[in-house]
């Protein structure tokens, strides 16, 4: 029996009745990019022969014709982080859809690891680089642009380069105001390194918000630690030894949220009566909590299918801008007390 030879980008424009180029380009391109090649009932025929045939794309062949493999790298400090793991999931999509295939690796934000990886990804000829472990000051970043690589940013943002980001100086702003209404005015803050971004433009925001509500930011009740609990658990430690309690504590960070409940109830503090507790970010155990953590949601994975686009807009030549997408205010009862119950 012979075996029927597969369809091929020739049958499907012989079939429709167009150049094979305009059937190659309309096939290669993202959906939302196919109508610059043919007009839309064009872009049907060829859709639904191409289909009817059983074409298939050949991706090594159309690496080959573009020099372009389909592949991005994507640059986190820890994939298990749950926000980095759901930004990811967005990127992968966005990926998968527009036929690429994005690769993820952990750089335990570490400079040197940061730059071996880099140049693992570039070895493999990835077409473009996101990043999600970008550093306020990141000469890494600025070595790679002067080098010509693509690249986009994600999470974090650093000087001017392009990426998607949540509004975290919105966000900060939203506890502040949530904060001052409820009543609250020694506020302090348990903060990520200074590194990151997400954790700086958090305190901004609280500052700026703070100040609108005529309240200040006291900078001794900032203790800089890191993102997960144990940091927490160490900022209530630093804030409490002063000798003076906060009337509420933001943590930039869920995860340092949790570790920072504990700490307060290792000191005999109950949460949220003698300190309100606020978090970052909405991870799914936040609402599970014995005391149901009030935090702010950020849409991670259309954060994640926004680096994406961007970082295709970048490959195909384009200059695109920055993206913030707008977080919100999910109220809970650890910032619920007797206090804000008689506002």
């Amino acid at each position: 029996m012979t075996k029927q030879k597969a369809p091929t980008l020739q049958t499907v424009a012989a079939a429709v009745g167009v150049d094979v180029s305009t059937v190659s380009r309309v096939l290669n391109s993202a959906p939302e990019h196919r109508e610059r090649w043919a007009s839309p009932a064009t872009v049907k025929r060829i859709l639904d022969r191409a289909a009817a045939l059983g074409y298939r794309r050949n991706p090594h062949a159309a690496s080959l014709r573009t020099s372009r493999s389909q592949h991005v790298g994507v640059l986190v400090p820890r994939l298990q982080d749950f926000v980095l793991a759901t930004i990811f999931e967005g990127i992968d999509a966005a990926a998968f859809e527009h036929g690429y295939a994005a690769f993820v690796t952990n750089s335990l934000d570490d400079p040197g690891q940061r730059e071996s990886r880099v140049r693992k990804f570039l070895d493999r000829r990835v077409d473009g680089i996101i990043f999600a472990d970008a550093r306020a000051d990141d000469p890494l970043l600025e070595k790679l642009a002067a080098e010509g690589v693509s690249f986009v940013l994600t999470s974090r943002t650093s000087g001017n380069f392009v990426g998607a980001f949540a509004d975290d100086r919105h966000g900060g702003r939203l506890v502040a105001r949530h904060l001052a209404e409820s009543g609250f005015r020694d506020i302090a803050v348990i903060a990520g390194p200074d590194y990151a971004s997400t954790a700086n433009l958090r305190i901004a925001g609280l500052r700026g918000g703070l100040e609108e509500a005529g309240l200040d930011l006291d900078p001794s009740r900032v203790v800089r630690t890191g993102f997960d609990a144990a940091a927490g658990r160490q900022g209530v430690e630093q804030l409490l030894d002063t000798g003076s309690t906060p009337d509420a504590i933001f943590a930039t960070n869920d995860f340092a949220a949790i570790g920072a409940i504990g700490g307060l109830r290792e000191r005999g503090l109950r949460v949220p009566d003698d300190v309100a507790v606020v978090g970052y970010n909405d991870t799914p155990l936040a609402a599970s909590l014995s005391v149901p953590l009030t935090t702010i949601r950020s849409p991670m994975v259309e954060i994640g299918k926004s680096a994406f686009a961007l970082l295709e807009d970048v490959l195909g030549g384009a200059k695109p801008e920055s993206v913030a997408l707008e977080p919100s205010l999910i109220v809970r009862q650890s910032t619920s007390t007797a206090r804000t119950r008689r506002q």
